[in-house]
């Protein structure tokens, strides 16, 4: 068998192909999402991918020890923080193009480095900080047209609501991601998708007292694909990491923009302003940025971790 991140090109065609998939999800939802509210949504992402999980977990003969976890408590709490990213992001697909969403949620990344600086005690050097500073001002582009009644010359405010929405899951999402950099160090990856994908649904079902529906052929047979989709995406993004090295297929995370705009001009008719392109390139410059300065710092310490190995 090869050795984890052995396998550049495969690990780059598995993570392009996860990322893709996540935006036939996402379009699958915004299909639905005039009619179905988002908890149910959240509900049918999560159900629906539950058995496509324990499929591949089954696969790979992982079906008991991988499900074992060191603490429960961290799994839920990565839970709560992944599902109001769900449910909030969901949401801003109801009120915004798909591309104005993906590119808002190129904030999470970048709100990650803040929030492990805050509460993970990670070192934020002045580099990375110029970085975020350039990542935060490119979402400002992006939500200053939605926010033009802060300058008394009105604005949608159904897309100000939504432009909200998504920077909120964005700051969710990016909690969650501190989480996971903390539950890595002693929880296996199968069990962090695994009860995600758990604790996922059973807080979508708290959101049953605020009005679900009976979703119509069409709608149903969305949200089913959705959940069937996201279970398969997220088998194929843990597999990119186990055949080449983070830093390298992070920044095909932003092969997601090409996606979005190709399937929100196709199916949606939605024309992406120019303001909101010049937002999201900012955004994904600033986010390569990072992962840049990611991998020289980690070439860095190996670097001197040999060194300072003893010489046989």
């Amino acid at each position: 068998m090869n050795p984890p991140a052995s396998r550049p090109l495969r690990g780059i065609a598995l993570k392009v192909c996860s990322v893709l998939i996540f935006i036939i999800m996402a379009s699958l939802i915004k299909a639905a999402s005039d009619r179905v509210p988002p908890g149910e949504a959240v509900f049918f992402r999560s159900f629906f991918a539950l058995p496509i999980i324990l499929g591949w977990l089954a696969m790979r003969g992982e079906l008991r020890t991988g499900l074992r976890v060191e603490s429960m408590l961290g799994h839920v709490w990565r839970g709560v923080a992944g599902t109001m990213a769900m449910g909030f992001g969901f949401s801003a697909l109801a009120y915004l193009p798909l591309p104005e969403v993906t590119a808002l949620n190129y904030a999470a990344p970048i709100l990650t480095v803040i929030f492990a600086s805050m509460f993970l005690g990670e070192e934020v050097r002045a580099f990375r900080l110029g970085a975020v500073a350039l990542g935060m001002a490119g979402v400002m582009i992006v939500l200053w047209p939605r926010l033009t009644i802060l300058n008394g010359e009105g604005a949608d405010e159904a897309a100000a609501l939504g432009a909200m929405l998504a920077l909120t899951g964005a700051v969710c999402s990016a909690l969650a991601g501190v989480f996971i950099r903390k539950m890595v160090a002693t929880e296996k990856t199968s069990a962090i998708v695994f009860w995600f994908t758990v604790t996922s649904t059973v807080l979508s079902l708290t959101t049953l007292p605020f009005g679900w529906v009976v979703p119509t052929g069409p709608e149903a047979g969305c949200l089913v694909l959705a959940g069937l989709l996201g279970g398969t995406a997220q088998i194929f993004m843990t597999q990119a990491f186990r055949e080449a090295h983070a830093s390298l297929i992070a920044p095909f995370d932003y092969a997601s923009m090409i996606f979005a705009l190709a399937i929100g001009y196709v199916f949606f008719g939605e024309v992406p302003t120019l303001v909101m392109l010049v937002g999201a390139a900012v955004i994904v410059t600033a986010g390569c940025l990072i992962i840049w300065r990611e991998r020289r710092l980690g070439l860095e310490r190996n670097r001197q971790r040999k060194a300072m190995s003893p010489q046989v």
